[in-house]
């Protein structure tokens, strides 16, 4: 859990995390993107970014996150729009 800290940035290093299946950024409200690397969590279910609330964008990767099932995004107030491939 990496959630409730005054992360800035995600390292593009996450990808390395093969077997991830639950990441918990919540309360990371510095928190502004997500690198692009992401998407290459291909194990992750869970992504809980409630409260990033400086969060303006999800990366368009994040669509091959096939075995997502749980996407969180509680109070991201600067979180506008999220990619259309995302259903």
């Amino acid at each position: 859990m990496l959630g409730f800290s005054e992360l800035k940035e995600l390292a593009t290093s996450i990808s390395k995390l093969m077997a991830l299946e639950k990441l918990d950024l919540s309360w990371c409200y510095k928190l502004k993107e997500l690198p692009t690397s992401i998407g290459q969590l291909t194990t992750l279910q869970e992504l809980d970014l409630s409260w990033c609330s400086k969060l303006k964008e999800l990366p368009t990767s994040i669509d091959q996150l096939m075995a997502l099932q749980e996407l969180y995004l509680l109070k991201c107030y600067e979180l506008k729009e999220i990619p259309t491939s995302i259903g």
